[in-house]
C-alpha cells in the first residue's frame, strides 16, 4: 500500500486532507511542520509527501529544499493558501522550481487532489 505523509500545521485542514487521501485508498501519516516531517521520514520513508508551504518552525519550502539536497527522490505535492504577505502564485511557482511533482492551491476539490496524486506518483 502506498504511504502518504501529509505535512500541515492547520489541524482542521490536515484532518480533512487525511480523510480525503485515505478515501482514495492510501495509508497516511502526518506531521505538523518540516522538522517533524523529516523525523517521520527517518522512521519510515513515505512514497509521497503532500506539504503545505507556509508553516512555523521549518516551512514547506525549507522541507522541499532539504529533501532535494538529500536526493531523497520522494515525490512531493506542494499545497498553499497564500496567506501572510507572500502570494499564492509565488509559493507554488517556487515549489515547482525546486522539483515538486504537482501543486495545489487551497481550496481544492477531491478531484484536484486525485489528479495531483496521480501526477506525482506517475
Amino acid at each position: 500500500m502506498t504511504n502518504v505523509l501529509i505535512v500541515d500545521d492547520d489541524d482542521i485542514f490536515r484532518a480533512m486532507l487525511v480523510e480525503m487521501v485515505q478515501r482514495e485508498g492510501y495509508q497516511v501519516s502526518t506531521a505538523t511542520d518540516g522538522n517533524k516531517a523529516l523525523a517521520a521520514i527517518e522512521q519510515s520513508q513515505p512514497d509521497l509527501i503532500i506539504t503545505d508551504i507556509l508553516m512555523p518552525e521549518k516551512d514547506g519550502i525549507e522541507l522541499i529544499m532539504e529533501l532535494a539536497q538529500r536526493e531523497s527522490g520522494i515525490p512531493i505535492i506542494a499545497v498553499s493558501g497564500g496567506r501572510r504577505s507572500i502570494s499564492l502564485e509565488f509559493n507554488l511557482e517556487s515549489a515547482k522550481l525546486m522539483g515538486v511533482r504537482a501543486t495545489l492551491p487551497k481550496p481544492f476539490s477531491r478531484e484536484d487532489l486525485r489528479r495531483a496524486i496521480a501526477e506525482a506518483l506517475a
